[in-house]
């Protein structure tokens, strides 16, 4: 009965949508929606922000995330996080698994514009990197999910991710040896649960994908040399002329709140027709009204779930550390470099009627984007932060179990 609870569970999920760094996003199983307009707060897409308003100042990251008290980190549960994260008979074919998307080498993400997703379909979303994930309180462009642990449920089995089956994926690790003793070290369960492989993977993450000690951070916690004068005076520019934290505030850089900026559209949409469908797959799985549905050529983000049309294109500030490594930009992957997002913001962003009140044109010089720039290269590491595939597939075979 619990194995079918959970089937139930995964399912609602997976109509929810489909996310991870941005494979199915829907629902997180605990009943969790989008926050209300207060909630949102006055500088949401909608509200004015007042030119009084205070924004979280700039801080250096905590060096380790919360935990929450149910799953707390341990050795062992970090190990059979790491295996579970690399192995791809997690998916419904075999082939996928979280480091089809989320790939160390490529920014823990895919370096695509719009992810691939599940073999037979595409996704359309670009798939966010996973690095400092631990540190959100939303998860996905849209903030459909609020825990590491949910969203590893919505992007195992969602149908434009990896399309598992949580009943089937326990039993093929179940007859995987050395995945039994790992679950019973790590949880002292008698065979692998779907719920543990969540909990897992989530604490693999809060672990091992943190990056914590930039030279921003350096500079944030008392070393002036960490960053070059150039760098420093972007940071003036980040917090003054240039607008930026009105957005991206806090430790994070961003403030995790929802905005249209009416991005250009990306012309893949245009051209892929696997891209088109899942786009009106949205559309019509999420429940858009068919007024909606029928007229509806791009992404809707929070209007998904609230069905406001002020929310129309809104999407959750993402965090600008570790940028260097996660091109393309956008939640559609439209901006190929850094270069091209700070020209976006300097315009003023989109035309829509219904982008923030927050974008307004710059007038940036030549100089000051190069200032900016240096800036934000600062707020990632020298080098990428990689983690070897332990490749489980080949180390831990399956063996029947005897009858």
């Amino acid at each position: 009965m619990r194995a079918i609870a959970v089937l139930f569970a995964a399912l609602a999920l997976a109509l929810g949508g489909c996310g991870s760094g941005d494979e199915d996003e829907g629902s997180d199983g605990k009943g969790e929606v989008a926050p209300t307009p207060a909630e949102r707060g006055p500088t949401q897409n909608g509200g004015a922000a007042s030119p009084e308003e205070a924004f979280p100042p700039l801080a250096a990251l905590p060096e380790t995330p919360p935990v929450p008290r149910d799953n707390p980190i341990t050795p062992a549960k970090v190990e059979l996080g790491k295996l579970l994260f690399f192995d791809k008979r997690l998916s419904g074919d075999t082939e996928i698994g979280c480091v089809s998307c989320h790939d160390p080498a490529k920014g823990w993400g895919d370096e695509q514009g719009i992810s691939t997703g599940y073999p037979g379909t595409r996704h359309w979303r670009n798939s966010q990197t996973v690095v400092n994930t631990a540190y959100l309180a939303k998860l996905f462009w849209a903030g459909e999910s609020t825990s590491l642990e949910s969203q590893a449920a919505s992007a195992i089995t969602g149908n434009l991710a990896g399309n598992g089956d949580p009943v089937m994926i326990e039993e093929r690790l179940a007859q995987i040896p050395q995945y039994v003793a790992l679950f019973q070290e790590a949880y002292g369960c008698e065979r692998p649960t779907f719920n543990y492989v969540l909990r897992a993977i989530a604490t693999f993450e809060r672990a091992l994908v943190t990056s914590s000690n930039t030279p921003f951070d350096r500079y944030m916690r008392g070393d002036p040399s960490a960053l070059p004068e150039q760098a420093v005076r972007g940071k003036t520019l980040f917090e003054g002329k240039a607008r930026c934290i009105r957005c991206h505030n806090g430790a994070l850089l961003s403030d995790e709140r929802f905005h249209a900026l009416d991005v250009p559209e990306n012309s893949f949409f245009e051209e892929d027709h696997l891209g088109q469908i899942s786009l009106r797959f949205q559309h019509y799985s999420r429940g858009v009204p068919e007024e909606v549905y029928r007229g509806a050529h791009t992404d809707l983000g929070l209007y998904y779930t609230t069905k406001r049309e002020m929310d129309k294109g809104a999407f959750r500030t993402p965090p600008l550390r570790y940028t260097r490594f996660t091109f393309p930009y956008m939640h559609n992957g439209v901006f190929e470099t850094l270069d091209e997002v700070v020209d976006f913001y300097d315009k003023g962003g989109g035309m829509s009627p219904n982008k923030s009140p927050l974008l307004v044109p710059l007038d940036l010089t030549g100089a000051e984007k190069a200032d900016l720039l240096a800036f934000l290269d600062s707020l990632s590491p020298p080098e990428p932060l990689i983690v070897q595939d332990p490749e489980p597939e080949k180390g831990m075979p399956y063996v029947p179990v005897e009858r």
